[in-house]
C-alpha cells in the first residue's frame, strides 16, 4: 500500500483553514444514526469523545482505569504550549511551528505541525472556559513560563499539576455528555482487537476487566487514543498500566506503525534507586526555569559525595560544573530534552555522577541561585532595599513554593531530602514516545475508519518532543481536528445503518482474543510476567536506549526474539479468564511490548543517523551532537505487519518535504 499523507495544497498558513472549509459534513439530524468508538480517555480521547457527543453522535468511550480521571495525562506537570504571545517576547504561530520542527530535529511533517501551532491558542480559550485554573500574574492575565528548546515564554501552567487540571476540564465536558446519554462510558474495559468488515474498522472486541467477559462493540468509526509505549522499557515515567496494546492490535490488522525508534528520554527524573524498582518519577521540566544543573568539576569530589563524605552544599561555586550552561550558552539549562539528557549521561559516564546507586548516575538540579535572586527581588518590591541574608532566603523559598510547591513536596516525600536546602538529584529516564501508529493529515491510519490521536500516533513531534507539547497535541487532536476529519469520513456512512455484531468478522476476532487468553492460562510455565517484562526492559535500555549502535541493536533483535520464544514457553499466568485478573492483563500487554521492542530495534538499526532522541553512537560530531543524514533519512519510516516474525515487517517511507522551513544543523549554543 502506498502511503498517502493527504496533505492539502496551498500555503502552509492557509492549508488547514481552506481544507476544513471544504470537508464534507454530517447534518445534525443524521448524527444520532452514527456510532463512534473512542478507546482511551486521556486528553485526546476525552476531548474527542466529549466533542463527538456534543455534536450529536452516539459515542462509546473505553478506558481500562476505574475512571477517565485516572488516565495518564493526569501525570503531566509543567504546562501546555500555545502561541498567545502574552509576554510580548516575540512569539507567534510561525515561531511555535518552527521551534517544534527544529526541536524534533527536522523529522516531523510540516503541515501537521503548523496546524498544531494554529489551533494552540484555541486550546487555551477552551480550557479557560472550562474553568481550568491556569496560573495568573499580578494583573490577572494568564501567566507563562519557558520550557526547553525555545527562547520565549509560551507555556501555560497550573502549578505543577497542569495535566491533572486539563484532564479534569476534559472530564467535565465528557461527564456532561455522559449525563445527556450521548456518551456511554465503559470503565474497566480493555480493547483487545479491532474488527474490520470489507476493509473498514467497524468495531472492537473489549474485555470487561472485572468479570472477564469478552464483549463485541460495533461502530462506524473507531478512534484510538490510548497513549504511548514507554513501558516497553519496564522502567519509565509512565503509569504502570500504560501500554501499547490498542495500537499494536490495529497494527496487526493493517495499520502501519511509524518511527518506533523515536523515544524521548526526559532529563529531570528522580534517579533509579535499586533493582527492585518498578516505576520512575518525573520532576517537571518547568523546574529548569529556576534550577541550574551541575556536577562537581573534580572526580574526587563526585566520589566523596557518592560515598557520603561530602554533600552538595560542601562543593564551592568554583568547583561546580554547570555543564549545560558551559556547553550551550544561548539556551543554558533550557536546551531540549534530548540534548540535556545526553549531556548528563556524558558527565556520568565520565565519572562525575553523584548518586549512590548501582549505576552511580545522577546530577544536581540546584535552586539556591534562584532562591537568592527571587528573594532579593521580592524584598525590593516590598520596599526592603537592604534585606538580610535570612530575609532573602525566606522570601526566595516562599516564591519557589508558590511556583513549584507541590513538586518540591513530592520530591521530599519520595527521597526524604529537602530540595529547598539541598539540590535535587536527577537523571534522564524514558518518558514519551514520538513514534506511533502512522496517520495521514486527517489522523486516519491505513485502516479506513480507524483514526489515531494524541501520543498513540506519530504525527507532530518528529524525533524529539519539546516540553509542554504533548498536552497541546492531545487537546488539538481531540477538540479541533478529529471533529472535522472524522465527520468528513462519516459523511459517507449515513446510509450504512446499524452495524451488527453477529457477523463472522466479529466472531473471528472474538475467537482470536479468546484463543490468546486460553493460551496464557493453560501454559505450564514457571516464571511471572514481570520476570519477562524486566528482562525485556533491560535489553531495551542497554541496547535501544539513550545510546545505540549497530552491534547492540543487532544483538537486541536476536535477544528479544529468544525472549519471546521463552515467554510463550515458560510464562505462568495464575487465575482464570472469568474474573479480575491483573496478571492476565499484564501478559497480553507484555506480549505486545515484546513484539514492539523488536520492531523498535529494527527501526533504529535501519536509521543510520542520529536525530533527536534516536542517538546512534556511530553518527555524532566532534562535540557529541547528533549527525543527521538528510539526504538518505529524511522520511517517516512506517512498518507493515507481516505475521508473527517481526523480522518480516516491511518498511514504507513517507518522504518529508520542507517548503517553509530550511533544514539546518540544530544549534542551541
Amino acid at each position: 500500500m502506498a502511503l498517502d499523507s493527504k496533505i492539502p495544497a496551498g500555503h502552509i498558513s492557509k492549508k488547514w483553514t481552506d481544507y476544513k472549509d471544504h470537508l464534507r459534513l454530517v447534518a445534525p439530524n443524521n448524527r444520532p444514526k452514527i456510532d463512534i468508538i473512542v478507546v482511551g480517555t486521556g486528553l485526546a480521547g476525552a476531548a474527542a469523545a466529549a466533542s463527538f457527543g456534543e455534536m450529536g453522535y452516539n459515542v462509546k468511550a473505553f478506558c481500562f482505569q476505574d475512571s477517565p480521571r485516572r488516565a495518564h495525562s493526569i501525570a503531566a506537570q509543567g504546562g501546555i504550549n500555545a502561541a498567545k504571545n502574552y509576554q510580548n517576547d516575540g512569539d507567534s504561530i510561525y515561531r511555535l511551528f518552527y521551534d517544534t520542527i527544529k526541536g524534533g530535529d527536522y523529522r516531523a511533517r510540516e503541515a501537521n505541525v503548523h496546524r498544531l501551532a494554529e489551533v494552540s491558542g484555541n486550546i487555551i480559550d477552551q480550557c479557560v472556559a472550562q474553568g481550568v485554573p491556569f496560573a495568573r500574574d499580578y494583573g490577572g492575565m494568564l501567566d507563562n513560563r519557558s520550557f526547553g528548546g525555545v527562547q520565549v515564554q509560551r507555556t501555560f501552567y497550573a502549578a505543577g499539576q497542569t495535566g491533572q487540571q486539563l484532564l479534569l476540564g476534559a472530564y467535565s465536558a465528557l461527564s456532561r455528555q455522559i449525563g445527556l446519554g450521548r456518551v456511554q462510558m465503559y470503565n474497566r474495559h480493555e480493547m483487545l482487537d479491532v474488527v474490520k468488515i470489507d476493509g473498514k474498522a467497524r468495531g472492537i472486541i473489549a474485555r470487561n476487566l472485572v468479570t472477564g467477559a469478552l464483549e463485541r462493540h460495533s461502530a462506524h468509526a473507531v478512534v484510538i487514543a490510548s497513549g504511548g509505549y514507554s513501558n516497553v522499557y519496564f522502567l519509565s515515567t509512565n503509569a504502570m498500566g500504560s501500554n501499547v496494546t490498542a495500537g499494536w492490535k490495529i497494527h496487526k490488522k493493517g495499520a502501519y506503525f511509524a518511527n518506533p525508534c523515536f523515544v524521548q528520554i526526559h532529563p529531570t527524573c528522580i534517579p533509579v534507586h535499586g533493582s527492585n524498582q518498578s516505576k520512575l518519577t518525573l520532576m517537571s521540566e518547568s523546574l529548569r526555569n529556576s534550577g541550574r544543573i551541575w556536577v562537581p568539576k573534580k572526580k574526587e569530589d563526585a566520589a566523596a559525595i557518592r560515598e557520603g563524605r561530602l554533600k552538595a552544599v560542601d562543593i564551592k561555586e568554583e568547583d561546580r560544573d554547570y555543564f549545560l550552561e558551559r556547553r550551550y550558552p544561548a539556551f543554558g539549562n533550557l536546551v531540549p530534552r534530548d540534548v540535556a539528557s545526553r549531556a548528563a549521561k556524558e558527565r556520568c559516564d565520565a565519572g562525575f555522577g553523584i548518586e549512590n546507586n548501582d549505576t552511580q548516575e545522577g546530577v544536581y538540579l540546584d535552586f539556591s541561585s534562584e532562591i537568592i535572586n527571587k528573594g532579593r527581588q521580592t524584598a525590593y518590591a516590598k520596599g526592603n532595599h537592604n534585606p538580610t541574608d535570612e530575609e532573602v532566603i525566606k522570601l526566595g523559598k516562599a516564591w519557589i513554593e508558590e511556583k513549584y510547591g507541590n513538586l518540591f513536596q513530592m520530591y521530599q516525600q519520595i527521597t526524604d531530602e529537602n530540595p529547598y536546602e539541598n539540590p535535587m538529584k536527577i537523571y534522564p529516564a524514558v518518558h514519551y514516545t514520538m513514534g506511533g501508529v502512522w496517520v495521514d493529515y486527517n489522523l486516519q491510519s491505513t485502516i479506513p475508519g480507524c483514526f489515531v490521536a494524541g501520543e498513540a500516533n506519530f504525527s507532530d513531534h518528529g524525533a524529539n518532543r519539546l516540553g509542554a507539547s504533548a498536552l497541546m497535541q492531545g487537546l488539538s487532536d481531540g477538540y479541533f481536528v478529529l471533529p472535522y476529519t472524522v465527520s468528513d469520513y462519516l459523511a459517507g456512512e449515513i446510509r450504512t445503518g446499524k452495524i451488527s455484531t453477529d457477523s463472522p468478522e466479529f466472531a473471528e476476532a472474538e475467537a482470536g482474543v479468546k484463543s490468546q487468553i486460553d493460551g496464557f492460562l493453560n501454559n505450564k510455565g514457571t516464571k511471572t510476567v514481570d520476570h519477562f517484562h524486566k528482562r525485556l526492559g533491560h535489553i531495551m535500555w542497554n541496547k535501544v536506549g539513550m545510546g545505540r549502535n549497530a552491534q547492540g541493536l543487532t544483538e537486541a533483535i536476536a535477544e528479544i526474539a529468544a525472549l519471546k520464544a521463552e515467554f510463550y514457553r515458560d510464562v505462568y499466568v495464575p487465575g482464570s479468564a472469568d474474573e479480575l485478573n491483573p496478571e492476565l492483563e499484564k501478559a497480553i500487554r507484555v506480549a505486545d511490548f515484546i513484539d514492539l521492542g523488536q520492531l523498535m530495534a529494527r527501526d533504529a538499526l535501519q536509521r543510520n543517523e542520529s536525530a533527536g532522541g534516536h542517538f546512534r553512537e556511530e553518527y555524532q560530531d566532534a562535540d557529541g551532537e547528533t549527525l543527521r543524514d538528510d539526504e538518505n533519512f529524511n522520511f517517516v519510516g512506517a512498518w507493515e505487519y507481516q505475521g508473527d516474525d517481526i523480522n518480516n515487517e516491511v518498511l514504507h517511507k513517507e518522504e518529508l518535504k520542507y517548503e517553509y522551513i530550511k533544514i539546518a544543523a540544530r544549534n542551541y549554543k
